[in-house]
């Protein structure tokens, strides 16, 4: 009995109001860290790329666009030109035709242009390797120079996309204000050396299994199993 009273203190759990598993944040990331990891132990990088360069660029196209869809157009580009030197030196129009299917097509043939000529003047034409000089790049935002140093130089990052973003506020991992709170709260949850690999296991999960459309929070395995009371779906704020 002592036991038991001390264990009540302790938790706060009683005989009416039992310990709950995934209670916690803590709790929550430590099993869809370890869940994740089987159901995705390879995590091959979705953009079609041979360097950092065409990483990068190939990331700049993937704005408010499928990789599917930018795979299909990047060899069309790459025939062209595949070096910064190369593609500094096409026409913005040329580009815009190419990369058209995958929409913005203005705005992101200037960008990729003009990264590469920068990226010739600034960078002796190679990528660099910090924050602060990827993001100083046209078209290069946090989120692209964050994936760019994970997944080309191995840098620890998280990037957060919409999938990341959704998923973590119906894990409940986030009050979901603004990615950029989501990507901090996430690196304070899961160890610095999972980033590189969890970031693409959450999005593949979130593109596979806990869709915006197939799961409302109550529907694929993790969130069934975090949250099995939870009676109504859970929405995800807009970023």
């Amino acid at each position: 009995m002592l036991l038991a009273a001390e264990h009540e203190a302790h938790t706060g759990a009683t005989s009416m109001n039992p310990v709950r598993p995934f209670a916690t944040k803590t709790a929550r990331a430590a099993y869809i860290d370890r869940r994740l990891a089987e159901l995705y132990p390879e995590t091959p990088i979705p953009l079609a790329h041979t360097d950092a360069f065409t990483l990068l660029v190939a990331v700049v196209l993937s704005a408010q666009c499928t990789d599917v869809r930018v795979n299909q157009i990047t060899p069309s580009l790459w025939a062209r030109a595949r070096t910064p030197d190369a593609l500094s030196r096409l026409p913005v129009a040329d580009v815009e035709a190419i990369i058209r299917p995958c929409g913005l097509a203005p705005q992101k043939s200037r960008a990729i242009v003009e990264l590469s000529r920068q990226l010739l003047e600034r960078h002796g034409g190679r990528v660099p390797r910090s924050f602060a000089e990827l993001e100083a790049l046209p078209g290069v935002g946090h989120k692209t120079a964050s994936v760019v140093m994970a997944q080309a130089f191995g840098e620890p990052a998280f990037p957060v996309d919409t999938h990341i973003h959704r998923l973590a506020q119906r894990w409940r991992l986030t009050n979901g204000r603004s990615v950029e709170q989501t990507e901090c709260d996430l690196k304070r949850l899961f160890p610095r050396e999972h980033w590189r690999q969890l970031h693409l296991r959450i999005v593949f999960y979130g593109r596979q299994q806990c869709t915006a459309r197939g799961c409302d929070g109550t529907v694929c395995e993790i969130c069934r199993t975090l949250f099995p009371s939870r009676a109504a779906g859970k929405s995800s704020r807009a970023h």
